[in-house]
C-alpha cells in the first residue's frame, strides 16, 4: 500500500467516524453521526451531507482508485441522498444507510485487494444499470399503456 492511499484512508475513516459512526444510542449500540443531524434540516442538510459524502470519494480518487470502484461509491452516496430526502422517514434511514461506512469499506477492500473489488464493482455497476434502464423500461411501458387506456376511454 502506497503512502497516498494510506493517507486518504486514514482521512476516510475519520470523516466516516465524524459523519457516520460518532453517537451511540445508550443500550442499543445504533450509531450516528453528523449526517442524521445535519440532514434534520430541511433541503439544506441533505446537500450538505451529500457534498460532504462526495469529498470522501474525491479522497479516494486521489489515491488512484479505479473508476468501476468510485462509481459504485457515488452509488452509495446516490441512493443515500434519495432515502434521505423525505421528511421524517429520511432522517432515520440516515441512521440507518450510511453511504461513508460503506465507502470506507470499499475503498480498505480497494486497498487490501485491488482486483477482486474492482470486479465485483464493475459487476454491481453493471447490474445497477440493468436495473434503472429496466425501471426506465417498465415506466414507459406502463406509460404507454395509460396512454393507450386513456385514448380508447375517449
Amino acid at each position: 500500500m502506497n503512502d497516498l492511499a494510506v493517507r486518504r484512508l486514514d482521512q476516510l475513516r475519520r470523516l466516516t467516524r465524524i459523519m457516520d459512526e460518532s453517537v451511540t444510542i445508550p443500550g442499543t449500540g445504533i450509531r450516528f453521526g453528523l449526517d442524521a443531524i445535519i440532514g434534520l434540516v430541511p433541503g439544506l442538510g441533505d446537500a450538505v451531507t451529500t457534498l460532504v459524502a462526495g469529498v470522501g470519494v474525491a479522497l479516494a480518487a486521489s489515491a488512484g482508485t479505479p473508476p468501476a470502484v468510485l462509481g459504485r461509491m457515488l452509488l452509495n452516496v446516490a441512493v443515500d441522498a434519495l432515502l434521505g430526502s423525505p421528511p421524517v422517514v429520511g432522517d432515520i434511514m440516515d441512521v440507518f444507510f450510511r453511504a461513508n461506512r460503506r465507502n470506507l469499506v470499499l475503498f480498505e477492500r480497494w486497498v487490501a485487494d485491488p482486483a477482486q473489488t474492482h470486479r465485483a464493482s464493475r459487476l454491481v455497476l453493471v447490474a445497477g444499470t440493468a436495473g434503472v434502464l429496466g425501471l426506465m423500461a417498465g415506466t414507459l411501458w406502463l406509460g404507454w399503456v395509460l396512454i393507450r387506456s386513456l385514448v380508447a376511454i375517449f
